[in-house]
């Protein structure tokens, strides 16, 4: 299992836009990516999830990632994150 934390820096926060950018991303992986951020997880995966986490400017996500290509999916996502987020 992989993990990293990521300060959101984009004013809005994670809004529909990046939103389902990041399901893409993740759909592009076998691991399955979980997002935790004020005591509420949801998977990548899932856009409304993610959209329900009401995740805003300066918030603290940590982002799980557990499968077989965990290593290439957590790096990949952590660039997605510091560039779009």
């Amino acid at each position: 299992m992989k993990e990293f934390q990521y300060t959101i820096k984009d004013e809005i926060g994670i809004h529909a836009r990046p939103a389902g950018m990041l399901v893409q991303k993740a759909k592009q992986f076998s691991s399955r990516v979980m997002l935790e951020c004020n005591g509420k997880k949801a998977e990548a995966t899932k856009l409304m999830a993610i959209m329900s986490l009401g995740v805003k400017c300066g918030a603290q996500v940590k982002v799980t990632v557990e499968g077989p290509d965990e290593e290439a999916a957590a790096a990949d996502l952590e660039g997605f994150f510091r560039e779009h987020l």
